[in-house]
């Protein structure tokens, strides 16, 4: 066999053999294209849709505001609202009933609007929560027909907040003092309306039931005197 028909024969061979390999290759990509990426359908995406990452909501701070800050004997206290609940909340460096931590506030005491607050949580997450103007009253109302700032109350019980109310400065058994509130407490409930020292008596009745202490008590209700003096200004 003469060179060139070597040479020829060769490449003739390595053709084959290359093209056989490509039809094998087209063949197993034919029969299986797991291996290949499909593309993307709008029905992969559904999930996200339905449940998106940037609008769902994320915890409890989603629906809290700040809506007042008070400074009694060295002590700072927040007040807090959840919009959802329109329950009111009272934080302070002692742990709440639910846990929450009052660690800082921040802003210029003259301009509510830089109010902001630093709580932690259940849990030990940290959360910042900014003042907010509390919505009316009348916008306080929740899926079991009554204000939340109305406690399940016995008519004893309601009596006794109403009489309170208005012989606020004998006290009376859940405002935290042992005996009649100190002149500045009285001269602040002063300038509280009845119906405004009843509220505060009726939720104060309500957490005396849940069993919080009386020291706790006091703070809570010096705290919301303050706030209802503020919104009188």
């Amino acid at each position: 066999m003469s060179l060139g028909r070597s040479i020829l024969l060769l490449i003739l061979c390595g053709f084959v053999t290359m093209h056989g390999a490509d039809t094998t290759q087209q063949a197993t990509s034919s029969g299986d294209d797991s291996t290949i990426p499909q593309s993307v359908k709008e029905d992969d995406f559904e999930a996200l849709f339905t449940n998106s990452p940037f609008t769902r909501s994320l915890g409890v701070s989603d629906s809290l505001i700040l809506t007042g800050i008070a400074q009694m004997e060295n002590e700072v206290f927040a007040t807090l609202l959840d919009t959802r609940t329109m329950e009111s909340h009272v934080v302070s460096k002692t742990a709440n009933l639910r846990g929450w931590q009052l660690l800082g506030v921040g802003g210029n005491a003259a301009k509510l609007q830089t109010w902001t607050a630093r709580i932690q949580v259940a849990g030990g997450e940290v959360i910042s929560v900014r003042y907010q103007k509390p919505p009316p009253k009348s916008a306080r109302i929740i899926s079991g027909g009554g204000s939340s700032n109305t406690p399940s109350l016995k008519t004893s019980e309601m009596q006794e907040a109403k009489q309170a109310a208005v012989n606020y400065r004998e006290g009376f058994t859940s405002d935290g003092y042992p005996k009649a509130p100190p002149p500045e407490m009285v001269d602040k409930l002063s300038r509280l309306s009845v119906g405004q020292r009843e509220d505060i008596n009726r939720q104060m009745i309500g957490l005396r039931n849940k069993g919080l202490g009386m020291e706790e008590r006091r703070k809570i209700y010096e705290s919301l005197v303050e706030r209802s003096g503020q919104g009188r200004r």
